[in-house]
């Protein structure tokens, strides 16, 4: 079994291959292609083939991590898009809820209002009606009005239509009919309900989840057919799996329906990828830290479970998003960062990023900003010789030209500024991880840091020690962790049903009825996805609060037919898991059930352990010594650095800092007062010094 894992980041796309049988792993890299990113995706393919000479034919499987649906949001690129809504209802969209996202500003941008999926000329009202708690029909559906808005539509020139009704979560048919009869007067459009992809209350949240799922809806479906058609014209028979926000991957036809579900493909891969790298070395209480050209992803694995973002907190760009996703933390610290003094004389890094276009000064690609990538090449920490293996020569002089300029400006030695672009970076990069950590009563100090992604193990083991953590992982193949998490990962599919009963009165036999609804039908597209019965794993939760409440906790429920004493297991996890969260929890208080949810997931084959290379002594693998500059207690001094090739390093045998590891996809970074040793099963493991 042959598998190839591509993912798209914003200065580089990472190509993996993995030939099962044979254990062997090959990996490169090319340049982002903004402009079309699967040109990018196909040259890093094609290319990897030629120079490896795999027969392309023989590829089995690819998994592709897409930034296309987070790139159209975050740049505000999407569909002009349309919404056919209950009478009455047309403002939904624009007034949200009473919160506002930053409570005391009073020049706070609102991006729903300021930046509207769907301008309010094109959303168009019907009559139609259900009522609470059983999904009832007040108002039939007026059908002709239907009509008549899927022709005003047209007329129009939108592109997307989202078809959003109240209470549709309790009873999907007016939302079916209605995307019925848009495709019978519109069929051109891409068309998608709100029960479709979040069928579950609170109707700000569903109609914005929609609304992202048309407005991203045709060019997501546009990539995936296009990629699709080039590969089978270069000759690759392999099946292509996208991957999705929940940890999963799925179908081209299952992307392209719910685009909205990849919004977080890329980072999701990344964080599989660090809990497949903690793992290969016993470690399953991890910190996932991917930082690549323009941004750095935060994930939390504790005890070898990834944590799931809560419906109430999760955004992209600001717009709340109510679909199935792993909790990561995104800021805008990479490589390409570009440090700048902003109007009130403040020294600053980031979030704008150089890209993979023109990219750092030191690129040689026209470029003129200072980034981080400028200042470790000033600092000595790069070797300009060996960047990318040596398929790429950096300019040393661009970048000391680049950071010198924001030095005059501060006032400060070209060394200085360089350190401190370095210094916030780190900074920036340990404050996200204590907002996933700390400020959620986790101990990162009882955590490993997986550092990986282009730039993720030249900071590492700085940001570590800000946070007290004792142990850093740098991956066998950092550069593209998020491409092996492709290959780790399984199908994966979820249900979703909004229940509303309290732990006094539950209905067991409508929870069991509507569990096993869940599980066929999601049985049944892992069949058409050509998943064996017996190759299907399925889980069961349940959304729980005490009543009153505004957020849930996610819980465990157990597998079976369900009765007083089996739920009530999970309640009293739902009491352990309120007082991990939240400090206390209340004993006596009755629980309300929510949602409950299901997930379904078909295995499929995934990458094997790494096979690492046993160099022969430290000596061997001693490239070259030089000068790099590290703050230590007297201050910033130059320090005698060794130079290893990584894959030269004798496992077992520990080394002391300073000291710098060379491999192709990136650079790591031992700092003073720190050792790293190769491990057996191919980490570098970096210690951190401590109490």
């Amino acid at each position: 079994m042959k598998l190839i894992g591509v993912d798209v980041g914003g200065t580089f796309t990472d190509v993996v291959f993995t030939d099962i049988e044979a254990n062997r792993t090959l990996i490169h890299k090319v340049p982002t292609t903004p402009d079309d990113p699967a040109a990018g995706v196909m040259q890093g393919i094609v290319e990897l083939c030629r120079h490896h000479e795999l027969d392309r034919g023989e590829i089995d499987h690819i998994y592709h991590g897409t930034t296309i649906a987070t790139n159209a949001v975050i740049e505000y690129k999407g569909a002009a898009t349309g919404m056919v809504t209950t009478k009455g209802y047309r403002d939904i969209l624009h007034i949200g809820r009473h919160q506002r996202p930053q409570h005391y500003s009073i020049m706070q941008e609102i991006p729903w209002q300021n930046r509207p999926l769907v301008q309010r000329r094109h959303r168009k009202v019907v009559a139609e009606r259900l009522i609470p708690p059983k999904g009832e029909v007040l108002i039939p559906l007026d059908e002709e009005e239907v009509r008549r808005a899927a022709r005003e539509l047209k007329a129009e020139g939108v592109e997307a239509v989202a078809v959003c009704f109240l209470f549709s979560y309790l009873d999907p048919t007016h939302e079916n009919r209605a995307r019925e009869i848009v495709l019978e007067e519109f069929p051109e459009a891409f068309v998608t309900t709100s029960s479709g992809v979040s069928p579950q209350f609170r109707e700000f949240e569903r109609f914005t989840t929609a609304a992202l799922n048309a407005f991203i809806g045709p060019k997501v479906r546009d990539y995936i057919g296009r990629l699709d058609k080039a590969l089978g014209a270069a000759g690759l028979r392999a099946d292509l799996h996208i991957m999705r926000s929940n940890g999963g991957v799925a179908t081209p036809a299952m992307a392209a329906e719910a685009p909205v579900l990849t919004l977080l493909s890329g980072p999701a891969a990344g964080v599989l990828g660090g809990a497949w790298a903690g793992g290969l070395s016993g470690r399953n209480n991890l910190i996932t830290f991917d930082m690549g050209g323009t941004s750095a992803d935060i994930g939390v694995v504790s005890a070898g479970e990834f944590a799931e973002a809560t419906a109430r907190d999760t955004s992209i760009a600001g717009y709340p998003v109510m679909v199935p996703m792993i909790d990561i933390h995104t800021i805008g610290a990479g490589g390409g960062s570009i440090a700048h003094v902003d109007p009130g004389g403040a020294f600053r890094v980031g979030p704008r990023s150089a890209g993979s276009v023109p990219g750092p000064a030191a690129y040689g690609r026209g470029g003129t900003a200072p980034t981080v990538t400028d200042a470790h090449l000033v600092l000595g920490r790069l070797d300009a010789d060996n960047f990318l293996g040596g398929a790429m020569v950096l300019d040393g002089a661009a970048a000391r030209r680049a950071v010198g300029g924001l030095a005059g400006q501060l006032g400060l030695a070209e060394a200085e500024a360089a350190e401190g672009i370095v210094t916030i970076v780190n900074n920036n990069m340990a404050n996200a991880i204590r907002s996933r950590t700390v400020q959620k009563g986790i101990d990162p100090r009882e955590f490993a840091l997986v550092a990986f992604g282009g730039a993720g193990p030249l900071h590492g083991a700085e940001v570590g020690m800000m946070l007290g953590i004792r142990e850093v992982i740098v991956p066998p193949y950092p550069g593209i962790t998020s491409a092996v998490g492709l290959l780790t990962t399984d199908l994966k599919y979820d249900a979703i049903r909004t229940e509303f009963m309290t732990s006094g009165a539950i209905d067991y036999g409508r929870l069991d009825r509507d569990f096993a609804e869940m599980e066929q039908n999601l049985a049944a597209q892992l069949a058409t996805d050509g998943i064996a019965a017996d190759a299907v794993l399925f889980r069961r939760f349940a959304d729980l609060r005490y009543v009153g409440q505004g957020y849930e906790l996610r819980v465990d429920v157990p597998d079976g037919k369900l009765d007083q004493e089996r739920f009530g297991r999970t309640l009293e996890q739902f009491h352990r898991l309120h007082e991990t969260e939240y400090g206390h929890y209340f004993a006596d208080s009755p629980i309300e059930v929510v949602n409950i949810r299901q997930t379904g997931m078909g295995a499929r084959p995934k990458i094997g352990k790494p096979v690492p290379v046993r160099g022969g002594s430290l000596s061997e693998a001693l490239v070259k010594s030089a000068n790099t500059v590290f703050r230590v207690e007297t201050g910033l001094q130059e320090l005698e650095t060794a130079f290893y090739r990584r894959e030269a390093l004798p496992v077992g045998e520990t080394f002391g800092g300073p000291a710098v590891v060379l491999q192709i996809d990136s650079t790591t970074v031992v700092p003073p007062g720190c050792e790293a040793t190769a491990d057996p099963q191919g980490n570098l493991i970096v210690s951190l010094p401590g109490e």
